[in-house]
């Protein structure tokens, strides 16, 4: 009996050997601590903050707090995509696309939209009863609207000295 499960043993086909050591997908480990890879990470925690605290309301009630959500989710999206592009280091590797000069377009553009639904969104907390639930998380919302804002603030400025960086070597 010992015998026969060593000859089926011997007669399994052998497991198949991979390379696990080499990726390509590449991960640079430094980007989340720069002064770039810190700001995004910002963004993306507070712009979440944003939209999960409206998200948890009758925010669909007031138009103004719709346009909030709708702002607040498409820079979450963009700002993600930016950052794993980054972390990836997909912009090295795709060298056709001006990634500082994209950088600065979708930063100062979210910089802008921020700041006005930071304000509809510090506005339309009146529209609540004072501390109750809608009052509460709006009223949070609009504050992490406004550091949202000053994240997208900071890397539009970030962006802005490598734009200028980058043409000037050019």
């Amino acid at each position: 009996m010992e015998r026969a499960a060593v000859t089926l043993a011997r007669r399994s086909p052998p497991v198949p050997e991979y390379n696990t050591s080499t990726s390509t997908l590449a991960f640079d480990q430094h980007f989340t601590m720069t002064a770039k890879g810190i700001l995004l990470l910002a963004e993306i925690v507070f712009g979440m903050l944003v939209w999960i605290l409206l998200g948890g309301t009758e925010y669909f009630l007031h138009p103004a707090l719709c346009w909030v959500m709708f702002v607040s989710i498409l820079c979450w999206v963009l700002t993600i995509c930016l950052f794993i592009i980054y972390l990836t280091g997909a912009h090295n590797r795709i060298p056709q696309v001006p990634w500082t000069t994209l950088s600065l377009c979708v930063n100062s553009g979210a910089t802008a939209l921020y700041l006005v639904t930071a304000v509809v969104n510090a506005f339309s907390v009146n529209k609540a009863t004072r501390g109750r639930h809608n009052y509460n998380c709006w009223a949070a919302s609009a504050f992490f609207a406004f550091l949202t804002t000053l994240c997208y603030a900071g890397s539009s400025c970030r962006s802005y000295r490598d734009w200028k960086t980058t043409k000037e070597e050019q």
